[in-house]
C-alpha cells in the first residue's frame, strides 16, 4: 500500500517508534529512523521488511538537528510522505515541585518537535497532493494524571496542534490524525513499574496489575503492533477523509 513512499517516525529505535516503523515497512514504506539506543538492532528489524532505512540521530529538542534531518530525508528519499510525530520523554513530579528544566525539555520534544518536523514536512505533501502526518498523542492527550503536569500539557497541545493542522490542510489531499494510546508496555512504562515495586516493596507483577487496575479498564496493555496496525490504517484510503481526529487505544480508560 505504501510502496514507493517513504516514512519518517521519530523516536523509533525502540518501544511505540518501532513498531510503527515495523509496520508501515510492511507495507512498503522506506523508513527514516530517528532515536537513541540500539539504532543497528532497530535498523535490522525494520530492513528485514525489505525496505530502504536510513538513520538520523537528531536531537528532538534541538530545532537546528531537525531542520537538518528533514534535509536528509529531502536528500535520501525526496521528502517524506507519512510524518510519525512519536518521540516523548517524561518526568513525574507535582506542579509546586517540578524542575523548569525537565518542563522545558518535555515541552520541547512532546510537543515542539512536532511543530518544527510538520511544518518542514508539509510542502512536499501538499505539492504530491498526498500526506500523512500522525501524532502519537497519549490518552493523557485527553485526560489528566495527577504528576504529570508536563507531559499532560503537551499531549493535550498535540492534539490541540492535529486539529489546526488538519483544518489547514482539508483540502490538499493531506490529513493530520493523532492516535492516543493507554499504557503500553514500552521502556518508558516498565521504569514506572519498576519503581513502584521499588517504593511499595512488592513484586514487578504486582505493581504491573496495580498499574493497570488504576487507569485501564480492560487490564491489558495496548501493543507497538497494534499501533502500528492503526498508523497503517491512517495512511490507507478508508480514511481519505478522516483528519483531526484523536483515535483512544486505552482498553477504555478515557471513556470512564
Amino acid at each position: 500500500m505504501l510502496q514507493g513512499k517513504t516514512a519518517l517516525v521519530t523516536g523509533s529505535t525502540s518501544g511505540i517508534g518501532l513498531g510503527i516503523a515495523i509496520e508501515l515497512a510492511k507495507q512498503g514504506a522506506n523508513i527514516l529512523m530517528n532515536g537513541f539506543g540500539d539504532v543497528d538492532g532497530a535498523k535490522a528489524q525494520i530492513a528485514a521488511q525489505g525496505v530502504k532505512v536510513e538513520y538520523h540521530g537528531a536531537d528532538m529538542s534541538k530545532p537546528a538537528e531537525i531542520e537538518d534531518m528533514m534535509k536528509s530525508a529531502t536528500a535520501a528519499f525526496g521528502g517524506v510522505d507519512v510524518l510519525v510525530n512519536n518521540a516523548g520523554i517524561q518526568f513525574v513530579s507535582n506542579v509546586e515541585d517540578f524542575p523548569t528544566e525537565r518542563w522545558d525539555a518535555i515541552i520541547a520534544i512532546n510537543l515542539s518537535s512536532a511543530f518544527h518536523t510538520t511544518r518542514l514536512a508539509l510542502p512536499h505533501m501538499q505539492q504530491q497532493k498526498w500526506g500523512r502526518i500522525i501524532n502519537i498523542a497519549s490518552v493523557h492527550g485527553l485526560v489528566a494524571s495527577a504528576g504529570k503536569s508536563a507531559y499532560v500539557a503537551a499531549k493535550h497541545g498535540l492534539i490541540g496542534l492535529t486539529k489546526t493542522v488538519a483544518l489547514e490542510t482539508a483540502k490538499t489531499g493531506v490529513t493530520c490524525n493523532a492516535i492516543c494510546p493507554g499504557w503500553v508496555l514500552t521502556p518508558l512504562v516498565q521504569k514506572q513499574i519498576d519503581d513502584r515495586a521499588a517504593r511499595e516493596k512488592i513484586s514487578v507483577e504486582d505493581a504491573t496489575r496495580e498499574l493497570l487496575q488504576e487507569k485501564e479498564p480492560s487490564l491489558k496493555f495496548t501493543t507497538p503492533e497494534q499501533l502500528g496496525g492503526l498508523a497503517v490504517f491512517f495512511c490507507s484510503h478508508a480514511t481519505d477523509n478522516v483528519t483531526g481526529q484523536s483515535w483512544a487505544s486505552d482498553g477504555g480508560w478515557s471513556a470512564q
